[in-house]
């Protein structure tokens, strides 16, 4: 079958073992084909599309659901569901989603982006069902990795409270992002060894028995084996009243349609351990699977990725936290299972006494990234934007609110392009605003970014944001000085002038190369919160007619920062707000998003020329 002419999973139905498998190596070739052109999530998915194809075999689907954790693994659920024909437009504009997404398919229940929701959602899906009094099955995929996350946890303890049979597939991959951490990790690892020593123990067996003395032998040995099983058998699900099937080869076919057919009869909610391998049949994913996580267009035939000349602004941040911790060993840094996303490896191999991974659990970091602090050391806590909403709460009730030494660095902060709405780094300035003690900052470049880091670190001792997008930038190597907070500078301050833009970050710099020969103050607000209340005084007294660029959501934004003031001051002055209005925005190129919504800079330096009435 053409892999494109796929309409829904019925036709597996009809399939061979030997068939399945032939179509496991389409798919395979399909995948790596079609993401590089377009970029995407390849390792995850190529581990797992053994485990996919059985689970349409052996489930139907949209009546049973199936709900894949974060969701960046479901591109061969896309293309067993009818959608393979649209795989040219993957996380492009306009086109099909990286994750599920419920307005694409029937086959796609639910929806996520960030990591450990998928058992509490089944468990929901699972609870309606049981009320309707229907008959369907719903699955709960997830990783390893997410396995870490609270909520996966919170779901867990509550699957014998709510009597409501789910069927958990545990894709086993011992990875995460990043090569996952902690004492589940090691659990399973426990785990993975049982499944190898059942492989040798059949071989065993089956050697033994060939003469009367080996039978014997068997004998004996056979209650060791026994202990050995129950002692595995008694585990962390067990425990909580959840059956534990595995764990099983996620890579073949056979073994995976009796295991999952085993969970379909079975009366109570059972959890299958799924053994795979991230990137399996692609070598370059297979040997480096965190590299190849999340990559954009690459040449299939030598896996070469596509990599920028110039430094992403999260190797600029890591590189200067580096050269403190060179010198200063109060300086502790922890990540949320993101060392190489956020460019932590170098700080990770040379300062292990130094660099905490957590896995999947930006709560648990940031609390204790507070208490480290607390303890008279200093903490780099860099998470990606859309990953510290999760955190908001250890943020108010335990950063904040304690006046903790913590250096927050917002990663993949702004619009961040192919991922979509749950990844778009655009709701931090807006949810942190509020937060008193709070510091949030953005630099215009590397010699900005650096010595905003300085003083975060050395300067001052209130929590400190440092937010950067997911960009490369030219990067200058210079001597520190402090950037006093809530200070901010003009790029262009011009005598009479009564036109005034404000925005920050590399924005900024960007708007003054369009607008320096323009007749147009220009002023830098590295300082989100607080605002620089000797300037916006300032801008009081001389009248000046204000435009305020943001890329971010417009609510509880700078804009509003200096409005606020504005109108505790009865200022006068005109001021025009941009921003993101209160809606998500979609997935494609970044600059094609800020296209879309009017926010790109030829459409701005249009928008601020007609608003101040000056030639463009």
């Amino acid at each position: 079958m053409k892999i494109t002419d796929i309409k829904d999973p019925k036709f597996l139905k009809k399939y061979s073992i030997q068939e399945l498998n032939t179509l496991c190596s389409d798919i395979r070739e399909f995948v790596i084909k079609n993401l590089s052109k377009t970029g995407g999530h390849v390792a995850s998915n190529l581990g797992i599309v053994e485990l996919t194809v059985a689970l349409h075999y052996v489930f139907n689907s949209p009546s049973d659901k199936m709900i894949f954790d974060v969701g960046h693994q479901s591109y061969i659920h896309k293309i067993l569901t009818g959608r393979a024909s649209k795989f040219e437009s993957l996380r492009q504009l306009n086109g099909i989603s990286g994750y599920q997404k419920r307005k694409e398919s029937e086959h796609d229940p639910f929806e996520a982006g960030h990591s450990s929701t998928s058992i509490a959602a089944a468990l929901g899906f699972a609870y309606a069902r049981d009320l309707n009094k229907e008959k369907n099955d719903v699955i709960a995929i997830i990783g390893d990795g997410s396995l870490t996350g609270g909520l996966a946890f919170e779901a867990l303890n509550n699957v014998d409270t709510l009597k409501s049979k789910v069927i958990i597939i545990l894709n086993d991959n011992e990875m995460s992002i990043s090569k996952n951490v902690g004492g589940l990790s090691k659990f399973l690892k426990d785990v993975r060894l049982s499944h190898y020593y059942a492989t040798a123990s059949k071989k065993y067996k089956n050697f033994l028995s060939k003469t009367k003395l080996g039978k014997k032998i068997f004998d004996i040995s056979y209650n060791i084996k026994e202990k050995f099983k129950r002692r595995i058998n008694d585990n962390i699900f067990t425990n909580l009243n959840i059956d534990y099937l595995g764990p099983v080869d996620g890579h073949n076919i056979e073994e995976l349609i009796k295991a999952l057919k085993k969970a379909k009869n079975s009366k109570k909610s059972i959890l299958i351990h799924v053994l795979t391998k991230k990137g399996k049949g692609y070598i370059p994913a297979e040997t480096n699977a965190s590299a190849w996580h999340g990559v954009g267009a690459f040449n299939a035939e030598t896996g070469e990725l596509k990599k920028s000349s110039l430094p992403s602004l999260s190797q600029v941040v890591s590189d200067t936290v580096y050269e403190f911790m060179e010198t200063d060993r109060d300086i502790v840094t922890i990540t949320p299972a993101m060392i190489t996303g956020s460019k932590l490896e170098k700080i990770f191999k040379d300062f292990p006494d130094r660099s905490i991974d957590t896995g999947i659990t930006e709560s648990f970091a940031t609390t204790l990234a507070c208490a480290i602090s607390l303890n008279n050391k200093k903490v780099f806590l860099p998470i990606y934007s859309s990953f510290l909403q999760r955190a908001y709460d250890n943020i108010n009730h335990d950063i904040a609110r304690m006046n903790a030494h913590v250096v927050i660095g917002i990663d993949r902060a702004g619009l961040v392009g192919e991922d979509g709405e749950t990844h778009h780094g655009v709701f931090d300035i807006s949810f942190l605003n509020s937060i008193p003690n709070m510091v949030i900052s953005m630099g215009k470049d590397s010699e900005e970014i650096r010595n905003l880091l300085y003083t975060a670190f050395y300067k001052q001792e209130n929590p400190f944001c440092i937010r950067y997008e997911r960009d490369s930038i030219e990067f200058t190597k210079t001597d520190f000085k402090e950037i006093k907070v809530g200070t901010w500078e003009y790029l262009q301050k011009l005598k009479g002038c009564k036109n005034t833009v404000i925005s920050y970050g590399t924005d900024i710099t960007k708007l003054y190369e369009r607008l320096k020969d323009k007749n147009i103050n220009i002023i830098n607000a590295r300082y989100i919160k607080p605002i620089d209340k000797n300037i916006l005084k300032e801008l009081i007294r001389t009248k000046q007619k204000i435009y305020v660029y943001e890329t971010n959501m417009k609510t509880n934004s700078l804009g509003t920062n200096i409005l606020e003031y504005f109108n505790h001051k009865e200022a006068k002055n005109k001021i025009k707000l941009t921003g993101i209005d209160n809606k998500y925005i979609n997935h494609g190129k970044i600059t094609e998003l800020k296209k879309d919504i009017n926010l790109d800079i030829d459409s701005t330096v249009k928008d601020i020329c007609k608003y101040f009435n000056i030639e463009e």
